[in-house]
């Protein structure tokens, strides 16, 4: 009676080593072989030496190829000519591929090494012979032992288990052995006429090349070695988008090379997940290439383009549009909210200054995410500062074409590997492998995996170091335009800009700002209109609901960290001048009498976002109002608060008091909608007197100073000095964090005669435009350039942009002493 062997009582492993113990050699034959699980009887076929017939010949089925490949495999092998030479070769290569990848799976061990290389030495020395049979679908189970007995010369077993650790050990199986003479040499016969088929295609040698090319090998590797196999696979995708797509001609003759890999990159992004992002740092020609994108897939396919830009960029797109023959329609985006909708279909979207749209609440937003779904289009982002104070910000920008439970095929491994995939699982309520999931993970490694499938971004030392050459007269590296012009990198050496400032000079305006007491009293403030989740009273608090519940969760959130940055950002303003410096003060004192007037009459406070929008440095918070949806607005009219009109108060409670009531009376009407309203009951009376003692401190600081004059600001005089006396001929760049600072400086220099002159404010101005400007020679854009512009101020949207090549000088203002 035969015996079974199903893996619960009995086990094939326990049986067949018996029986391999006192075999003279053995012939195996299974659907799937486990090259890790050789080594639960590898020491047993050590006792063959390999010469004549003493040895382990093992015959694989093609089980390890994908379905779809072998449903393929299988209709050729139908076929009445069957396999050719070729696509034999190309199977043996595609399983001979399965074992490599057999090995990256699973954490790798000592024992296991140690077993693989045993495997690797026993196929080169011939005591194991593998043959792939590709005649047909094997999936037979078969072992069977030769043996030097006249009774039993042979043992076989037949049943389900293929040599891997699950079919030899664990439950599930069944199996028999076979010992009836007949029956045993009718199943060596079996084999041999499969062992000898001509389809039975040996791959001995290449199984002990897999294994010593891979992690169990012998001879170990260099981390050099490790380096370079982790940049081939890191840079797989590019290499594709290089060799799969080619830029139209006329556009070749202007690309530097540097963006046309970057295109070629972008294309293949694109192509493949619906959405890209070009991240270039300011002054590498993002647009020219975002151009260059637009034409490449629409030279694939007849396909035409929304383009969505800031109103201000609108003419420079349509120039790009007309000059390059883009199939495109330029929208300012300001009109997205109400166009959009009514747009025809546009099978590719790109949106410049993607970064603006960070409010997944915002109605602009939610505009373009809308249509994008609704019409499929493909999208592509420009952004030179994708990330701005969270991680949130890539998430937001993604999410326009990204769907939340899309796979995307990787998950937050750093996330995940501190909390645990079932404690992410129940915490988040998040599919792993999603952008929501990455949302939920502070850590950077996290973001870069998620941004390595969408983003395309280069530093200029990348684009010098990649694609520059090296002038052997000097050592500076250029890039050669199509015309042979060349485009030199510029060398930066800092210098210091001083003034003088005299503390036992009570005239001295900048000894003034810079007293200690001044400085206690600005550390020692409230700020409660940036902590107002800090004064909500407990009933308000407990009864709540719906809306107003939701806005008083996000004023609890914010708290600390903006208050923190407030205070830090009126430091950093008294650095950049004490003209902002004053100008900000003014403005805070305006605000706190604006909520004390709306608490003391009982009407709701206007609020802004609180959260990190916030946090923007290049901004004056103080000077932005705020839309419903929270996106910052720019109004046609002028504010309310202008500079002007507080220059004209008195530095009094009552004169402020005043105007802050003038002031309420215009937002509750004429700006309404751009803001949020809160009830003033549902705080303390702590806020009012938290309010009432900053703005208080804030107006003894004012008074101490007196009236700003600029013909006594020492740092001005020092930076018109270096105008028009160090450096009178030579262009000069001065950038600074603040939009304020800048048209102070212009305004007074202008008055002082500076002539060929320009400002420039990343909110209304194209930065990038103005430093080509600046910089006649690019053929990045197609501007007539402004020779005579020989002074550019700009806010520190251009403090990365430090390319322009004829920028003899460049003066960061915020940190002159």
């Amino acid at each position: 009676m035969p015996k079974i062997l199903d893996n619960i009582n009995h086990k094939l492993l326990d049986d067949l080593r018996v029986s391999m113990a006192t075999a003279l050699r053995a012939d195996f034959c299974v659907g799937y072989f486990n090259l890790r699980g050789w080594k639960l009887i590898d020491d047993l076929t050590d006792q063959w030496s390999g010469e004549g017939d003493a040895r382990t010949r093992l015959l694989v089925g093609m089980q390890d190829l994908p379905e779809g490949e072998l449903r393929s495999s299988l209709s050729l092998l139908e076929r009445p000519d069957g396999l050719d030479n070729k696509e034999a070769k190309r199977l043996r290569r595609r399983v001979a591929e399965s074992f490599r990848q057999q090995l990256m799976l699973g954490a790798p061990s000592n024992s296991d090494a140690a077993g693989l290389r045993r495997l690797s030495r026993q196929l080169k020395e011939g005591k194991v012979q593998v043959k792939l049979f590709l005649g047909f679908l094997l999936h037979a189970k078969l072992y069977l032992l030769h043996r030097a007995d006249h009774a039993a010369p042979r043992v076989a077993y037949v049943g389900s288990s293929n040599l891997t650790f699950a079919g030899l050990k664990r439950q599930g199986e069944l199996n028999v052995d076979v010992v009836d003479s007949d029956a045993t040499q009718k199943l060596a016969q079996w084999f041999e006429d499969r062992w000898t088929d001509r389809w039975a295609i040996d791959i001995t040698l290449e199984l002990a090349q897999i294994i010593d090319e891979s992690w169990a090998g012998e001879q170990g590797h260099q981390p050099h070695d490790i380096y370079l196999k982790m940049a081939y696979h890191l840079s797989r995708e590019a290499r594709a988008g290089v060799g799969e797509f080619r830029i139209p001609q006329d556009l070749q003759k202007i690309l530097f090379p540097y963006q046309t890999a970057a295109v070629q990159i972008a294309a293949h992004h694109l192509n493949k997940r619906g959405g890209v992002m070009l991240g270039d740092v300011v002054g590498l020609g993002k647009t020219l290439m975002a151009t260059a994108l637009v034409r490449v897939m629409q030279e694939a396919a007849p396909i035409r383009t929304l383009i969505i830009c800031p109103v201000n960029l609108v003419p420079m797109w349509e120039d790009y549009v007309h000059r390059h023959a883009l199939l495109a329609k330029v929208l300012p985006i300001s009109r997205v909210t109400k166009g959009l909708p009514d747009e025809k279909h546009y099978q590719l979207v790109l949106i410049d200054e993607s970064h603006n749209l960070r409010n997944r609440e915002g109605k602009r937003y939610r505009a373009i995410q809308e249509y994008v779904a609704f019409h499929e289009s493909k999208v592509i982002l420009l952004s030179a500062t994708p990330y701005n104070k969270s991680y949130e910000d890539l998430g937001a920008q993604l999410r326009l074409f990204v769907p939340e439970d899309a796979d995307l095929g990787i998950r937050p491994e750093e996330l995940i590997r501190e909390t645990g995939e079932a404690d992410f699982r129940a915490k988040y309520q998040a599919p792993v492998r999603s952008i929501a999931a990455f949302e939920k993970s502070p850590h950077a490694d996290d973001w870069r995996d998620l941004m390595r499938l969408y983003l395309v971004r280069r530093t200029r030392s990348f684009v010098q170091a990649n694609y520059a050459e090296e002038d052997p007269t000097d050592g500076r590296r250029y890039l050669t335009f199509s015309d042979g012009q060349r485009a030199y990198f510029p060398v930066r050496r800092p210098r210091t800009v001083t003034f003088a400032v005299d503390e036992s000079d009570p005239a001295d305006v900048y000894a003034r700002l810079y007293a200690p007491d001044v400085v206690d009293t600005v550390g020692q403030l409230a700020l409660p209109r940036y902590g107002l989740g800090n004064f909500i009273a407990d009933k308000a608090r407990r009864e709540a609901k719906g809306a107003e519940k939701e806005l008083l969760d996000n004023l609890g959130r914010a708290g600390k960290r903006l208050i923190g940055f407030s205070r830090t950002n009126l430091f950093k303003r008294l650095e950049s001048g004490g003209a902002t410096f004053v100008q900000s003060l003014e403005r805070h004192v305006l605000r706190n009498y604006i909520f004390l007037h709306a608490l003391e009459d009982g009407k709701p406070l206007p609020i802004g976002p609180q959260n990190a929008e916030l946090l923007d440095e290049r901004d004056d918070d103080e000077g932005t109002l705020f839309s419903t949806d929270g996106e910052a607005t720019t109004p046609a009219e002028p504010t309310a608060d202008t500079d002007e009109a507080l220059n004209a108060l008195d530095l009094t409670e009552a004169a402020y008091r005043a105007r802050a009531a003038q002031v309420y009376g215009v937002y509750e009407t004429a700006f309404k909608k751009r803001f949020r309203w809160i009830r003033a009951e549902l705080f303390t009376g702590k806020l009012a007197t938290a309010l009432r003692q900053d703005a208080r401190a804030l107006l003894d600081i004012l008074t101490a100073a007196g009236e700003w004059k600029p013909e006594h600001d020492p740092k001005l005089n020092a930076l018109h000095t270096l105008l028009t006396q160090t450096h009178p001929n030579e262009k000069v760049l001065v950038f600074t964090q603040f939009a304020d600072t800048v048209e102070y400086l212009v305004r007074e220099l202008r008055k002082r005669g500076v002539t060929h002159i320009e400002g420039a404010v990343g909110s209304s101005k194209d930065p990038t435009e103005l430093a080509w400007r600046f910089s006649p020679g690019s053929n990045n854009k197609t501007y007539v350039p402004d020779q005579e512009l020989r002074v550019l101020i700009a806010t520190d949207v251009l403090s990365e942009g430090q390319n322009l090549q004829d920028a003899h000088v460049i003066v960061n203002f915020d940190v002159c002493d």
